[in-house]
């Protein structure tokens, strides 16, 4: 059949979509229509959500019946792409990147400019610096996991560490946050190395065992040491980063009287943000560097295959720990900064949820892929402080409804398209570092072709 002479099968569609909507109306039942409160007696009462399960059945029958539809849209034929103004795989980041740094670093004045001080506040806080955090700290995951392959599911760990190296380190030494930020990444890369060796021989899912249970045993010494960290009541009075031994603080010697500003808190989150921006940029420098170095060419050949790996005369040992290393250095400095960011610490941030959100934010955008990686940190962070400010949907679901409860819901959704959609994430070019001869390139379904 012609690619013009194909025909959309409607019905099949819409059969598809009634099975969904019977698999929604099944999952709901037990989860969204029925939730447990408590009375005036303090008595646990089943209260009923019909209006819930129809919701959850009408988008399951309309997402199924939509992607069935896309199923059949006419298949492209397979082209080689032979024409010399053919831009060559990263090209187009090499354009976008420049423009993205721009757009960074004029953001806290245009958000000034548009919401005014107060306004911009939240702006530069609960969306630019939260998402630079974790753009860090998925950069830093992306050395283990996207460069080395090695599935790492307690890197939280790592960011625990950090934080807690600072807030100690300074509140009990007086030691200044630009001297902690450098022990921080030490003492997280130490532990980096202390979880390297007993991994050594695992692999995959065995592998993400191990480090899932690394991850939880530093939540659980942290909530239990209560002589050094204070357990769930968690450390406070954590003393605040300054411009150059210049407090932001109201009074004369303070950073608004220093310059002749009027007094405002939004000095301190301008500042804060240009702080984790230059730390993530250094981290994607340091990350882009090491790839073209030996020891990043060792790392992709440890992910792609590490028989051949030892066959090559590679010390897998030390390309495994110089991984785990790296990556948790990384680490350790962003939870310095998230110590000095929020002047608390306590365990509860440091959960398993947190790995997860950090790992999806890696396989979303693309295994080893920096920009990839950087627009899913935006897309899955951005989404969820947007839930936070979505009052309305209280009035439609009630007043117990939270949207932030459903952030990981969100994101589990979106895995499963993703890998439907693009196993390999948004960005899914991986190119080597090293060419020998001419460097040729060819389209990705020419690629599969060669290979099926």
């Amino acid at each position: 059949m012609a690619e013009g002479d194909a025909k959309i099968d409607f019905a099949a569609a819409l059969v598809a979509g009634l099975k969904a909507a019977l698999v929604s109306a099944g999952l709901a039942f037990p989860i969204l229509v029925w939730r447990a409160e408590q009375d005036f007696s303090n008595q646990l009462v089943l209260q009923s959500r019909w209006s819930w399960m129809l919701y959850a059945v009408v988008i399951g029958f309309f997402a199924r019946f939509l992607s069935h539809l896309y199923e059949q849209r006419p298949k492209r034929e397979k082209t080689v792409r032979t024409a010399a103004s053919d831009a060559p795989p990263g090209r187009l980041a090499a354009y976008l990147v420049p423009f993205g740094i721009a757009a960074l670093i004029a953001f806290p004045f245009v958000a000034l400019a548009l919401a005014g001080p107060a306004g911009a506040q939240k702006w530069i806080d609960n969306y630019g610096i939260q998402i630079l955090i974790y753009v860090m700290l998925a950069w830093g995951l992306n050395i283990v996991v996207g460069l080395a392959g090695l599935l790492d599911l307690g890197y939280v760990a790592f960011y625990a560490v950090g934080a807690y190296a600072y807030a100690l380190l300074s509140t009990h030494f007086g030691l200044s946050f630009w001297i902690c930020l450098p022990l921080a990444g030490i003492l997280a890369a130490f532990w980096g190395i202390l979880l390297g060796f007993p991994v050594l021989r695992l692999r995959g899912d065995y592998l993400a065992i191990v480090t899932l249970a690394f991850g939880e045993i530093i939540r659980l010494v942290l909530l239990n040491w209560t002589d050094v960290t204070k357990g769930d009541a968690g450390i406070s009075s954590i003393p605040a980063v300054t411009f150059f031994g210049i407090p932001f603080k109201p009074g004369a010697n303070g950073f608004a009287a220093t310059f002749g500003l009027s007094p405002s808190p939004i000095y301190r989150a301008i500042f804060l943000f240009y702080l984790i921006l230059a730390l993530a940029l250094v981290t994607n420098w340091v990350t882009i560097r090491l790839r073209r170095l030996p020891i990043g060419r060792a790392w992709e050949a440890l992910r792609e295959d590490e028989i051949a790996c030892r066959a090559l005369g590679l010390d897998t040992t030390k390309v495994k720990l110089t991984a785990f290393s790296l990556g948790a250095m990384f680490g350790g400095f962003a939870g310095s900064f998230f110590a000095v960011r929020q002047g608390f610490v306590s365990p509860s941030s440091f959960n398993f949820i947190e790995s997860a959100t950090i790992l999806a934010i890696v396989v979303l955008g693309g295994r080893g892929s920096q920009i990839g990686t950087a627009i899913a940190a935006v897309a899955i962070i951005g989404v969820s402080e947007i839930l936070r400010e979505l009052d309305f949907l209280k009035q439609i679901f009630g007043e117990d409804f939270d949207p932030t409860q459903y952030r990981m819901l969100l994101v589990g959704v979106a895995m499963v398209i993703m890998m439907n959609w693009k196993p390999r994430g948004l960005v899914s070019t991986r190119e080597p570092t090293l060419f020998l001869g001419k460097k040729r390139t060819y389209s990705a379904d020419v690629v599969q072709e060669g290979r099926g």
